[in-house]
């Protein structure tokens, strides 16, 4: 009996249409287009500037896309995951909320936190699912509305972050394609150096917390960068060579869009010379987190062939990290 794999058979996005240049950037926070570019290579970032509008109403916008792509009907998906760490609220999950707005009446629905690496651990959780037979149609979504956790007066931070979402559809597939392996990673002592203060049972919303600014991201810049530079390459490496891997075997690398440097020492550590197979989109969306990787799939679907060989990879708060090796299947 032939191996059931779960292959990617549809991509959809959304980014909002508002534009934050490093310019206007530049107006808020001591920075400039130099600065952030050299150190991090951001041109602008998309935020969501509707009253009332939340990280459900991204994802929604990146499904529907996708099921108009995919000719899909809403009441076909049987299971949705959503991938954030700026949930519409504490609960009930985001997951739930997207099924309700799009009409996905047949599908359950549960939220994933891994921060930056959210979509390849939600990608691969999805994929038991479809392995063991429990389901046919399954979105993965990594949605983001970052502006919201965003401190637009701490220049460290605020001209990384943006705001979008882009999901995939897997499905069943005996042939040799779709996600082939993968190894994931975490390290809850890196805790410390990337986190949101206050919010959760720990240290409760109060005046206090909100004065202090606490219900921002805190970064600590240097120790994230040099522990993502080393997990990133590392676990992108180790999935190569577990799977017999070279680099002119691999048709793309799919990184988790933090950094350009980061993402520029993981493809050389990789072997990887021709930055071509390097998919990049950092410039025009930033860090969206849990949606970078599928806005990647996205910008480049139509230079996707059938049968390349693609290596995800990421490194999120956590400390979380991991990598994906996947042949595509369309």
């Amino acid at each position: 009996m032939s191996k059931i794999r779960a292959a990617i058979t549809g991509v959809g996005g959304y980014v909002p249409e508002y534009i934050l240049t490093n310019e206007e950037l530049s107006q808020m926070v001591d920075t400039s287009d130099e600065w952030i570019m050299s150190r991090i290579g951001i041109k602008e970032r998309r935020i969501l500037k509707e009253e009332g509008k939340a990280t459900s109403d991204l994802a929604v916008k990146a499904i529907e896309n996708l099921l108009e792509k995919t000719n899909t009907k809403p009441e076909e998906i049987d299971l949705l995951i959503c991938a954030t760490v700026t949930p519409d609220m504490v609960f009930p999950a985001t997951a739930n909320i997207i099924s309700d707005k799009v009409g996905l009446v047949n599908a359950f629905s549960f939220d994933q936190n891994a921060a930056c690496s959210g979509f390849i651990f939600a990608l691969n959780t999805a994929s038991k699912f479809i392995e063991t037979g429990a389901n046919k149609k399954v979105i993965v979504v990594g949605a983001e509305k970052m502006s919201s956790i965003v401190d637009y007066t701490d220049r460290n931070t605020c001209a990384i972050f943006g705001d979008g979402a882009g999901a995939v559809l897997l499905e069943p597939t005996t042939e040799e394609a779709g996600i082939m392996d993968c190894i994931l990673g975490n390290d809850g002592s890196g805790r410390k150096h990337l986190h949101q203060k206050a919010g959760g049972s720990l240290k409760p919303a109060s005046h206090e917390s909100v004065e202090a600014k606490e219900h921002f991201i805190y970064q600590e810049g240097q120790p994230v960068f040099k522990f993502a530079v080393t997990k990133m390459a590392d676990v992108s490496v180790e999935v190569m060579e577990r799977n017999n891997l070279t680099p002119d075997k691999i048709s793309w690398l799919v990184p988790h869009q933090a950094n350009l440097r980061i993402i520029t020492a993981t493809a050389n550590r990789m072997g990887l010379k021709d930055k071509n197979k390097v998919m990049i989109n950092i410039h025009k969306y930033g860090n969206t987190t849990s949606a970078t990787i599928p806005l990647c799939l996205l910008d480049y679907e139509k230079q996707i062939k059938k049968g390349d060989n693609l290596i995800m990879s990421a490194f999120g708060a956590g400390f979380s990290w991991g990598s994906i090796f996947l042949k595509w299947a369309y």
